[in-house]
């Protein structure tokens, strides 16, 4: 099971990490991985500065926006899910 986790400390908070999160679990439901993945929220990653975090697996993803998330999941976690 891949773990996908997104912080949602203040400083990501404010920029639109609960937006992340629910896309990249409409994501999962969509693309049908919902059985191979668990995306959850987590407190502070650390990485306030950079923007949303976003920990798939052992990765750190940095910066995400809802700009950018399909293609996080496109490009990183689904090839990881096999």
């Amino acid at each position: 099971m891949l773990v996908v986790s997104v912080c949602i400390g203040s400083a990501c908070h404010r920029r639109g990490s609960y937006d992340i999160l629910n896309r990249l679990k409409e994501l999962a439901a969509e693309r049908g991985v919902g059985d191979k993945v668990t995306i959850a929220p987590m407190f502070c990653l650390g990485e306030c500065q950079n923007g949303v975090s976003v920990k798939v697996g052992e990765k750190l993803c940095l910066g995400m926006t809802r700009d950018n998330v399909d293609a996080l999941f496109e490009q990183t976690i689904l090839p990881l899910l096999g």
